[in-house]
Formats: C-alpha cells, sequence, structure tokens
C-alpha cells in the first residue's frame, strides 16, 4: 500500500509552532508521508522573529529534486518563501511536477507581527506561483495586500476573493478567522462561487501557526483523495477543534503554537 506523500517547501521554526515543523507534524497526524525542503531558517518563539537566514536558491532546488526524484510527491505545500529568487526557483521546479496539487499559503507575517517576506518578492509571488497552484489561502492582511484592498467585510472579502482568482490560481480561500468581527468565517472561491465556511470566534491565545496548520492539513486530505471543499472542511474542523478543547494549553510566554493541540488526532480514524 503506497502512503500519500506531502512535499512542504517552507521556512524553519525553530520554536516548533509553525513552518515546515508544523507541516510536518500535522501531515503525519493525517496519516500522510511528509518531505520538505527548507527555504529559510528563522530564530524565532512564540514572541517573534529574530532573525531570517535564507537558503540559496541552488540548495533548495536540489531539496526538492532529490525527493521528488527517489520518493515522488501526491501534493506539495508552500509557505514561507522570502526572496524573489526563491521562488522563482521554486516555480521552475513545480513546473515539472505536471498536474500534482499545489496548496500555496501567502505567508508575509508570523502571528507576532514579524515580515517573513521581502518587499520585491510579493509581485514574483503573485506572477510565478498563482498560476500553478490548486488553491491560495491567504488570511485577512495577505489578501489585503495581494488584492491591493481594504477589506473591512464579508463583501469585501468575496471581492478579494475574485480578485486573487483573476490572478491565475484555480481556487481562493481567505481565512477570516483573524478579522474583528462576530464571525470566523472563510470565504471559499472556485469556478466563480462562493461557499462560506461559517466559525463562531474562538477566545485562545494559541494560534501560532494556525495558518501552516491549516494550510498542511488541506494538503494531507487532498492527498487521501479528499475532494478540495471536503479538504478545506476537514482542516477547519481540525483547528477548530485544537482550539476549542486545548484553549488552556499554553507554551511560551506569547502567542502559543496551535501545534500541541491536535495531538489528539493520533486517535482520531482517517481510514477510507
Amino acid at each position: 500500500m503506497m502512503i500519500p506523500r506531502v512535499l512542504t517547501i517552507a521556512g524553519s521554526d525553530s520554536s516548533g509552532g509553525a513552518g515546515l515543523q508544523a507541516d510536518l507534524k500535522t501531515i503525519a497526524a493525517f496519516g500522510c508521508y511528509g518531505m520538505s525542503a527548507i527555504t529559510a531558517v528563522t530564530v524565532q518563539n512564540t514572541q517573534g522573529v529574530f532573525a531570517i537566514e535564507e537558503m540559496s536558491p541552488e540548495l533548495i532546488q536540489q531539496q526538492i529534486q532529490v525527493v521528488v526524484n527517489d520518493i515522488g510527491v501526491d501534493v506539495v505545500k508552500i509557505g514561507m518563501l522570502y526572496s524573489p529568487e526563491s521562488i522563482e526557483i521554486v516555480a521552475e521546479e513545480l513546473q515539472k511536477l505536471g498536474d500534482i496539487p499545489v496548496i500555496l499559503d501567502p505567508v508575509m507575517k508570523a502571528t507576532s507581527g514579524s515580515s517573513l517576506i521581502k518587499n520585491l518578492a510579493q509581485e514574483y509571488l503573485i506572477e510565478k506561483l498563482f498560476p500553478l497552484s490548486l488553491l491560495v489561502t491567504p488570511n485577512i492582511a495577505e489578501a489585503e495586500a495581494l488584492a491591493r484592498m481594504s477589506i473591512t467585510s464579508d463583501n469585501d472579502i468575496e471581492k478579494a476573493c475574485n480578485k486573487l482568482a483573476k490572478l491565475g490560481p484555480k481556487n481562493v480561500l481567505i481565512k477570516a478567522g483573524l478579522q474583528p468581527n462576530d464571525h470566523a468565517n472563510d470565504c471559499f472561491f472556485s469556478d466563480g462561487s462562493i461557499t462560506w465556511f461559517e466559525q463562531t470566534p474562538i477566545d485562545s491565545q494559541n494560534t501560532h501557526g494556525t495558518g501552516c496548520t491549516l494550510s498542511a492539513a488541506i494538503a494531507s486530505c487532498l492527498a487521501r483523495g479528499l475532494s478540495l471543499s471536503s479538504a478545506i472542511r476537514e482542516a477547519k474542523t481540525l483547528i477548530t477543534d485544537s482550539l476549542t478543547q486545548f484553549a488552556d494549553f499554553s507554551l511560551g510566554k506569547g502567542n502559543g503554537p496551535v501545534l500541541p493541540t491536535i495531538l489528539h488526532l493520533a486517535y482520531h480514524d482517517f481510514q477510507d
């Protein structure tokens, strides 16, 4: 039996709460085999990002090539890409993979507010990676930057989804969970239609790595054969259960990681 294989192309978070560490834990929790290509090393904890050292484009490329050529890949999840050069080399490798689904989480800032992308890289992200992506998963702030518009309402979110979809990705999911509102609904745009995934806001400080975890969970569910809509719903259930059931479980002095709360997935049955 072939184990579903998910490759994460992302930055390293030394605290283990976000980045490829969060991705690999989530991928394993969903019964998939995780592989990684490290794009940058961040000196990071729950309170902030204190330093960033980017991998060379050649090293990123080699990491992708060796695992793809040897093990193979069913779904690719992309997180932090710090520079135009990194984005360009990743796009080059993705084009060689053909129709393999790509989930792009356009990471721009850490939960603490620290920038995780160079200013010039945003346009490269849109130009090079949006057209190769099955799904792009920005939060509100990222959607505002990418769509070049202010988002203050659900109607704005729908407009932003439409604008982002016109830039190339097949589908868009705007994560509205951090919006100051009476709900935390996410907006899914696919084939010209809008679907809202409804969610009551959860009072929790353990939000470090939620975006990474969600996108990695979607990628894992796709690798296991779920439809995109079902994969999003399953991934959102993971985040909701984690934040709700373990709201009082905290690590660190800042925004605690969501990852320790998903350990209960080991007891969840994801068999077909």
